[in-house]
């Protein structure tokens, strides 16, 4: 694999991973938003709608439309709090995601053999820099919205 300048290489990988979540999202029938909300209820469990919200930078009625189309996806449901009804709390439904593993399958085999490349520790490096790359990308998405 060529590899260019440090800059477009991390660019052109950007690139890819958005449009691969825009074609899941097409796959699925949905916003590729939503996807990213369904990965956030996969990896943090229940969230409010709040919460939501303000993890993917939307106004609350983006949100509501937004859990509204997983909502009739068969993805999610709402579920009202047991001491405050007024809080509502936004969970995965069992086997929600099966569609999008499915979809996601041929990118996690492309993935799995990149492994081989790789010795333990250098992936332990590598994950420990996607984890500042996300936080990084967290912070300056907050500073673009104001």
């Amino acid at each position: 694999m060529a590899h260019g300048h440090p800059d477009d290489v991390f660019r052109e990988f950007l690139v890819a991973v958005l449009l691969h979540n825009e074609a899941v999202a097409d796959r699925l029938g949905l916003q590729p938003v939503d996807v990213a909300a369904a990965i956030l209820l996969e990896t943090r469990g229940p969230l409010a709608v709040g919460a939501i919200s303000e993890e993917l930078g939307l106004p609350s009625a983006s949100t509501t439309r937004l859990i509204d189309r997983l909502e009739k996806a068969g993805y999610v449901r709402r579920t009202r709090g047991e001491r405050d009804r007024r809080t509502v709390t936004v969970e995965l439904v069992e086997g929600g995601l099966d569609d999008y593993n499915a979809a996601c399958e041929a990118s996690r085999r492309h993935l799995a053999a990149i492994s081989a490349h790789y010795e333990p520790e250098q992936a332990m490096v590598m994950l420990d820099m996607f984890s500042r790359v996300t936080e990084a990308y967290r912070c300056a998405t907050k500073e673009v919205r104001g």
